[in-house]
């Protein structure tokens, strides 16, 4: 395993949520990344809640994550060190209200 990949696992491994995104979810820097970030707000969770990781900051991160999870876009929300999917699955689970079960699972809530 790379040194990348095993941050990666690292990151996933130990917080119960984590969004890799384009920016962080104050300044999101593509309009995916704030929409997912948006839904974690809707779901009732700040931003001490989950990390968030901006793949700008680190090309190799950015490289990374579409390995790890054999996804080719970004953003990617993990929970519970399981990847979910991007903006558009965590849009339908969003609207199912599945989104919110999974994160309120995943906080102990």
């Amino acid at each position: 395993m790379s040194d990348i990949q095993a941050t990666i696992q690292e990151h996933v491994n130990s917080h119960a949520v984590v969004l890799y995104m384009k920016g962080n979810p104050s300044f999101p820097q593509c309009g995916f990344s704030g929409a997912a970030a948006k839904m974690l707000a809707a779901c009732d969770l700040s931003n001490d809640d989950f990390l968030a990781v901006d793949v700008l900051m680190n090309p190799d991160i950015r490289e990374g994550i579409k390995a790890f999870a054999n996804w080719p876009t970004i953003p990617q929300l993990y929970i519970k060190g399981q990847f979910v999917g991007g903006a558009d699955i965590m849009r339908e689970m969003y609207q199912s209200g599945d989104l919110k079960t999974q994160l309120d699972a995943a906080l102990g809530r």
